[in-house]
């Protein structure tokens, strides 16, 4: 393996550390591959390449000297944009089908099934049928419960054109819902909107690279619905996130006990996975782990976890391999999306098992173990019992965990946001909010959100960003790999407020952190969950416009994706612009070998939509364009 130079890859001291013990023992790992990718294809990067038919591929010359056309006829317009909503097409399919996965679960204990499972926030369970229209009054549970799974599961089911998607239509601003209905943006079914993406950009079908970046908007909606139902849903059935007090990064790693990482996105399999750990305790310390059983996060998965059950993470998407490398890894157990490959490649160079359970989302050298619902605590203890048994294989030796975590306030859900500012006022809980981004204490609010990648130094951005943004008193919202890399850097701690945010922001974080009983400020950064709760943020900033009287597109609120990287940050990057956010992107698009494309997300969407993509590798220039749009939204304010 060539010598890899370790010192620039993350800004994270753990994962430096470990990737130089990688360096050592000559462990390949994501670094190394991306090094091994260069120089990468730059019709590819530029969205020039087309693969679509079997004449193909065929590639556009970007300065115009060689082909202009594919043999088709398709120009480098149509190539880009038939691309890009393939692209948003397959991140809202993951989200939605994670979504599926929770309302058909719904629907089976409403029939009296999965009696692994139970309803157990029935207060939020009550207030999505408020929401959906759902009676109660007088109702059993269940017949609730199958009611709202009716509802939603019909969003994506639904074949009446002229009715929107259930969720968007009752969680939206009545502005939002009007206006993209009007542009004909409001998806009527999510499947149908994904297999309709994917129709018109078969050979010879939609040629015109507005009414394809449109279809791409739409297609993205149905994402936004996707993510909705998910998390709302997720939250009667496992408990709505109330803030708790957590650690990061991977020195949460134990040598005493059973290490189980959880990595994935889907809570089903997960949260089973933390009820058993505490029954089979005596089982590991029996096998010599005198700590138990430590159950830590990756990914999405760590988020869901950690923010209902106080679950450490470990690391975020890009260092998922590094656990491994610890020799403290007894199992990884994955479920869907974002899970490298490479994993049981590491794996077979330790003890480590990694096991696979979604039949649609197996890998070559993994142990897979299928999970099924109706028996999820036997699957579960399945998979912890094969952990036990690998912890007997451990050599210690070669145990290296670094020594390197922090503290982690996370679980801040929209409905908790509201509760601790109903300490400040019980009756009116959104108006210390209100009341503070209108005096300027607050400037606004950004969202962060999104993934890792090679192609930067792994969470610096992030960092950076956030700090730049807090010094001039934007509030800062993170979900997902964003949110793993603030939890990493000590940024969800009220001591980060103290340190980073300007004085307007520092004083009301710290007036509702004080009346809500934290001892001091809330986190400069509030964990929002993984990346299906952005629609967490999206709650808050609807119920905020609509005590204001206005629309999405007029609220001081922009997004951030320093690091995106998957079709579903595509996906999510595209439903903000649509409900009307300025939404940075800091890895650049396969978009610039079309002007006419980049010109229509980047300028003529915030004509149509209000929200639109400010593309900017540089994260001090990207943080002085997002306060500029705030500070323009705040003028439209007339602040």
């Amino acid at each position: 393996m060539t010598h890899h130079d370790c010192a620039h890859c993350s800004s994270d001291a753990c994962a430096t550390e470990m990737l130089n013990l990688a360096e050592a023992n000559s462990i390949e790992t994501a670094w190394h591959r991306y090094e091994k990718q260069q120089p990468q294809c730059g019709f590819g990067s530029a969205g020039l390449c087309c693969r679509i038919c079997l004449k193909g591929p065929c590639r556009i010359d970007p300065f115009g000297e060689g082909p202009k056309y594919g043999v088709c006829g398709a120009d480098r317009d149509t190539i880009v944009a038939r691309h890009l909503v393939r692209m948003i097409a397959a991140g809202t399919a993951a989200h939605s089908e994670h979504g599926r996965h929770i309302a058909l679960a719904m629907q089976h204990i409403s029939q009296g099934e999965l009696h692994d499972y139970s309803i157990r926030d029935e207060a939020k369970l009550y207030a999505i049928a408020k929401t959906l229209g759902v009676a109660t009054e007088g109702r059993g549970l269940l017949a609730i419960v199958g009611d709202l799974a009716a509802i939603t599961l019909g969003d994506f089911q639904n074949q009446d054109y002229d009715k929107p998607c259930a969720w968007l239509a009752a969680s939206l601003t009545p502005r939002r819902v009007k206006r993209l209905g009007d542009l004909g943006l409001l998806p009527h079914n999510i499947d149908a909107s994904v297999a309709q993406t994917m129709s018109r950009t078969h050979v010879g079908c939609d040629a015109d690279p507005t009414n394809l970046i449109l279809g791409g908007l739409r297609v993205a909606m149905a994402d936004l619905d996707g993510s909705m139902l998910a998390t709302e849903l997720s939250d009667a059935l496992f408990g709505t996130p109330q803030p708790v007090v957590s650690a990061a990064n991977l020195g949460v790693m134990k040598r005493g006990a059973v290490n189980i990482a959880v990595n994935g996105h889907n809570p089903m399999l997960s949260d089973i996975i933390c009820d058993v750990a505490a029954d089979l305790r005596d089982e590991a310390i029996a096998a010599g782990a005198a700590e138990g059983i430590n159950i830590i996060g990756i990914c999405c998965t760590g988020h869901e976890v950690m923010m209902r059950h106080g679950v450490p993470l470990a690391t975020n998407y890009l260092s998922q391999e590094l656990p491994i490398l610890t020799g403290a890894l007894e199992a990884m157990v994955v479920d869907v999306q974002c899970i490298m490959p490479s994993l049981p490649r590491i794996a077979e160079c330790f003890h480590t098992q990694i096991i696979t359970t979604d039949k649609h989302n197996k890998i070559s050298g993994a142990t897979h173990v299928p999970f099924d619902e109706h028996k999820a605590v036997e699957t579960a203890k399945t998979i912890i019992r094969m952990a036990i048994a690998a912890f007997g294989r451990r050599d210690p030796n070669r145990v290296a965990i670094p020594a390197f975590k922090q503290k982690s306030i996370v679980g801040f859900s929209a409905e908790a946001v509201v509760a601790a500012l109903a300490k400040v006022n019980a009756d009116d809980p959104l108006k210390p909010l209100v009341d503070n981004v209108v005096n300027g204490n607050i400037q606004g609010i950004v969202l962060f959100v999104g993934c890792n990648t090679t192609k930067v130094q792994q969470d610096s951005a992030y960092v950076d960003l956030a700090k730049s943004l807090a010094k001039r008193n934007v509030l800062v919202l993170a979900t997902g790999c964003a949110a793993g890399a603030f939890a990493k850097a000590g940024l969800m701690t009220s001591e980060a407020t103290t340190q980073y945010a300007g004085e307007g922001l520092k004083g009301v974080l710290s007036a509702i952190g004080t009346a809500a009983g934290l001892g001091g400020p809330l986190p400069l950064v509030m964990h929002m969950g993984s990346c299906v709760d952005n629609s967490r943020a999206v709650a808050l900033a609807t119920a905020l416009a609509n005590k204001l009287g206005v629309d999405l597109s007029d609220l001081p609120l922009v997004a951030s994706a320093p690091e995106c990287m998957s079709e579903k940050a595509l996906a999510i990057g595209s439903w903000a612009v649509t409900i009307g956010l300025p939404t940075h992107v800091g890895s650049v698009p396969p978009v610039i070998g079309s002007q006419i494309v980049t010109k229509l997300v980047t300028e003529t969407a915030k004509d149509l939509v209000g929200g639109y993509f400010i593309v900017d590798t540089d994260p001090k220039s990207a943080g002085d364009k997002l306060y500029a749009a705030i500070q323009e939204r705040r003028a439209g304010l007339g602040l």
